[in-house]
C-alpha cells in the first residue's frame, strides 16, 4: 500500500517563514498576557504529531505545554468529565496544546463505547458551555480537525506496521477505530456542526506537508489577529538607560 507523493513546492521555505511568524506570535501572547488553547482532533495517523512537532520547533518551550489526552486516570475518572481539562487551562502568556481533547466524549465514546443520545446531548451542552467560558475569559481557542480519506488512513496504518521504527505507534485501538471509520465520519461532521462557537478548521492532510502548512497557517491566522504594535516596544525604563551600555 502506497501513499501519494506530496506535491507541496518550496515546503522548507514556507515552513521557515511560518516558524518565524509563529515565534513572533508567541512573543505577542507573552507580552500581552494572553492565553491560547490549540485543540487537535482527527483520524489516527492524520498528522497531529507532525503539526505539534513543528509548533515545538517554532516556540520557546517555557511558553507552551502539550497535553496528550488518552483514557482518564483513576483520579480523573472520579471527578466530573471536564475536570482534567479545567486543570490544564493555560496561565497568562501561555499556550496549551491538546493532542485530542474533551471531544473524545463525542467521538470515541459515541462511536465505540455506546454513549446514549441523551448523554450525547448533555455532553454537547457541557462542551459548548465550557467553550463559552473560555471566550468570556478572553482565552483564544483554535480547533483543528485533521482529515484524510479512508484509503490514506489505511495506507498510513499499514506503513506503520511495515516499518520497525514506526511499529510502536500502531495499536489495537487504531485498528478498531479504522473498522468504525464510517461512524467516525458521521461523528466528526456532527462534532464540527454542533460545537462551533469557536469555528473548526478542517484540514485536508492527505498530503502531509501541505496539511502541515495549512494547519500552521490556521494557527497563525488565529494568533496574529490581535498582535498590537506595543508588543515589541521597549520595557519601561530601558530606553532612558540605553546609553549606559555604550560607556
Amino acid at each position: 500500500m502506497t501513499v501519494a507523493e506530496d506535491p507541496t513546492p518550496d515546503y522548507e521555505i514556507a515552513l521557515r517563514d511560518l516558524h518565524q511568524r509563529l515565534r513572533l506570535a508567541q512573543i505577542a501572547i507573552y507580552r500581552q498576557n494572553r492565553k491560547a488553547i490549540i485543540v487537535l482532533e482527527g483520524y489516527d495517523a492524520a498528522g497531529k504529531g507532525g503539526v505539534i512537532r513543528e509548533l515545538s520547533y517554532a516556540w520557546d518551550p517555557r511558553g507552551f505545554e502539550v497535553y496528550p489526552i488518552g483514557p482518564p486516570s483513576v483520579e480523573e475518572a472520579n471527578h466530573p468529565f471536564m475536570w482534567r481539562f479545567w486543570n490544564r487551562l493555560p496561565g497568562p502568556g501561555q499556550i496549551a496544546v491538546f493532542d485530542r481533547s474533551w471531544y473524545g466524549r463525542l467521538l470515541v465514546e459515541r462511536v465505540e463505547h455506546g454513549l446514549s443520545d441523551s448523554e450525547y446531548e448533555s455532553s454537547v451542552k457541557e462542551i459548548n458551555g465550557f467553550e463559552q467560558m473560555l471566550r468570556d475569559n478572553q482565552i483564544t481557542l483554535i480547533k483543528l480537525c485533521l482529515e484524510t480519506t479512508r484509503e490514506t488512513h489505511r495506507a498510513r496504518l499499514l506503513r506503520r506496521a511495515e516499518h520497525p521504527e514506526k511499529r510502536w505507534k500502531l495499536t489495537v485501538s487504531d485498528i478498531e477505530s479504522f473498522n468504525h471509520r464510517a461512524s467516525y465520519e458521521v461523528a466528526f461532521d456532527a462534532m464540527c456542526s454542533r460545537c462551533n462557537l469557536s469555528p473548526w478548521h478542517r484540514i485536508d492532510t492527505n498530503h502531509k506537508k501541505q496539511g502541515r502548512i495549512s494547519a500552521l497557517r490556521a494557527v497563525l491566522d488565529s494568533l496574529e489577529i490581535e498582535i498590537k504594535p506595543r508588543t515589541f516596544a521597549y520595557n519601561p525604563g530601558v530606553i532612558e538607560r540605553l546609553d549606559e551600555l555604550s560607556k
